[in-house]
């Protein structure tokens, strides 16, 4: 056994938001390996990140600013200019209340599996086991969906660059192919050759992210006519042809889902984090709100400045054609539109990263079909290799199919979005039921042996806790908040679809849980028991 449980035992104290206590004669380190081991878990990564280098990480996974240029469609289709205003601050306030809730779900746990760990250690021990799966195979999926939409955005912007300055240029799947191997094969090569500089690579992405978020919306907001504050804050549109503007307005949230979504990534990293249980759930809600600002500044700024709605609309890519209104040049709007395309780029690297460490730490847990090859990590980089090429094999076949239609991005777009908020609602909901029946006991009651495992009559608060009753509210809200964004995530962004723009992802969401279903029946239930117990 590598690591025993001390007797450490913390002072009493609130441990409420934003406190951060040091436990005297222990270092940072020791308390991270302390936690990790009484949650069963054998430390075998790095711990490279700090808050700073997490919050880019985080930051960059959610490119909020960045992504409201590229659905602008999606939203402003179903919504119009009102309606993306509003959508945009209706999501932002409901992902606040769901990723503070994971906060404290991370501080309790803070492993890299995340939503499969906290759903073993809070579900009842009759259904632990199959749901804890259940949720690792959502997830993982989830993931794999969002490295796939990051490697098709990325091929799609370096063609509408290139269309943007050559007017005989006609895009062409096959070309979109190689772009995103190019860029997916990019962010494996930062997560393999160069990993060690992976958090400093973090910070610096973080700077450009609020650098680039001035230098575009400066010169589009000083150089573009503007539009009407009427048109913008009272214009209501239903391009999706839905009986009611409110149910087309419900639709056209999927924009600024996708553009929030993620925050997680800190979780699934948590085990190369230095002060995991504090770090994390801080990286999680700075980056919303710090994302969810600079998102609605742009998305307001972009609206004030569509101009020629017709036109900007028309193009494959609408935020381009608002850059070269606004700027007059075509030169002026590749500049601007290579700032977003880089920060793309930017963010397939934590893709890929987020998506391999999920892989791994259910493949460690035994998961996963070859969850014996993929649970390895590389002794000399520590970090998960196969996992990190099981990942990018996936992304790759994922391609051929994404792009054989552009409709079929909004599939993939909507699986991630049902894979990642279906992974949030049960682990927040059994959270809710366990602190409103009062099973959860303060962090200060902390005692020796394993705590917040599966079959544990020990669930204990972490060091971030929201104080009651706020911290009811706030996990009852975001839980029917993720109720209804997920029952309006599977539909079509248009009435009586056809078959070319139907929404499949409900299709592939299904076919994900039969194909774990069966695989569980036929192998899982014999290799899996819930997440492993490394150290006794």
């Amino acid at each position: 056994m590598a690591y025993e449980l001390s007797k450490y035992k913390p002072e009493p104290s609130s441990l409420e938001v934003g406190s951060d206590t040091t436990e005297q004669n222990m270092t940072i380190a020791d308390r991270d390996n302390e936690t990790l081991s009484r949650l069963g878990k054998k430390p075998v990564l790095k711990r490279n990140f700090g808050f700073m280098s997490m919050l880019g990480f985080s930051c960059t996974v959610m490119i909020t600013w960045e992504g409201m240029l590229l659905l602008l469609a999606i939203g402003f289709t179903n919504g119009g200019y009102a309606g993306s205003v509003y959508g945009f601050l209706v999501v932002w306030v409901g992902t606040l209340a769901v990723f503070t809730t994971m906060g404290e779900l991370a501080s309790m746990a803070p492993t890299s599996g995340g939503q499969y760990h906290w759903v073993s250690m809070l579900a009842p021990r009759s259904a632990q086991k199959f749901m804890s799966y259940l949720i690792g195979w959502i997830t993982v999926i989830g993931w794999q969906a969002a490295v796939a939409s990051g490697g098709f955005l990325c091929a799609s912007l370096i063609q509408g660059l290139i269309a943007l300055n050559f007017a005989e240029y006609s895009p062409q799947p096959w070309q979109a192919v190689l772009l995103f191997y190019a860029t997916l094969f990019f962010g494996v090569f930062i997560n393999t050759v160069v990993s060690r500089a992976l958090p400093k690579i973090e910070g610096i992405i973080l700077i450009f992210h609020v650098l680039g978020f001035f230098a575009i919306l400066i010169p589009m907001v000083y150089m573009a006519p503007h539009g009407s504050a009427k048109d913008v804050f009272t214009v209501f549109m239903n391009g999706g042809g839905f009986k009611t503007q409110g149910l087309s307005f419900m639709v056209g949230l999927v924009g600024p889902i996708f553009c929030l979504l993620g925050a997680d990534s800190a979780v699934h990293m948590s085990e190369e984090i230095q002060n995991a249980s504090i770090i994390v759930p801080r990286a999680m809600i700075f980056s919303i709100g710090l994302n969810g600002l600079m998102g609605i500044g742009m998305l307001v700024a972009a609206l004030f400045c569509l101009g020629d709605v017709e036109t900007v609309l028309a193009s494959p890519f609408p935020f381009m054609a608002i850059f070269q209104q606004a700027v007059g040049s075509a030169a002026g709007a590749t500049a601007m539109s290579a700032v977003v395309t880089v920060l793309m780029i930017c963010a397939l690297i934590s893709f890929v990263a987020t998506g391999s460490r999920m892989t791994w730490s259910f493949a460690r847990d035994r998961g996963l079909p070859g969850w014996y090859y993929l649970s390895k990590v590389d002794q000399r980089t520590s970090i998960p290799l196969i996992s990190i090429a099981l990942t990018t094999l996936i992304a790759c076949l994922l391609a051929l199919v994404i792009l054989g239609s552009s409709v079929a991005f909004n599939d993939v777009v909507s699986l991630t979005i049902n894979g990642l908020y279906t992974s949030y609602l049960i682990g927040n909901s059994l959270l809710l039921y366990r602190r409103m029946t009062g099973g959860i006991k303060p962090y200060s009651s902390i005692s020796e042996g394993l705590t917040n495992v599966a079959n544990s009559n020990s669930l204990t608060w972490g060091p971030f806790k929201i104080r009651e009753p706020f911290g009811t509210i706030v996990n009852a809200f975001g839980c029917v908040f993720m109720v209804v964004i997920l029952f309006f995530s599977f539909w079509p962004i248009m009435m009586d679809p056809s078959l070319k723009i139907m929404n499949f992802s409900s299709v592939m969401m299904v076919g994900t849980i039969v194909f774990a279903c069966i695989y569980y029946a036929i192998w899982g239930r014999k290799t899996y028991t819930g997440p492993v117990i490394e150290i006794s």
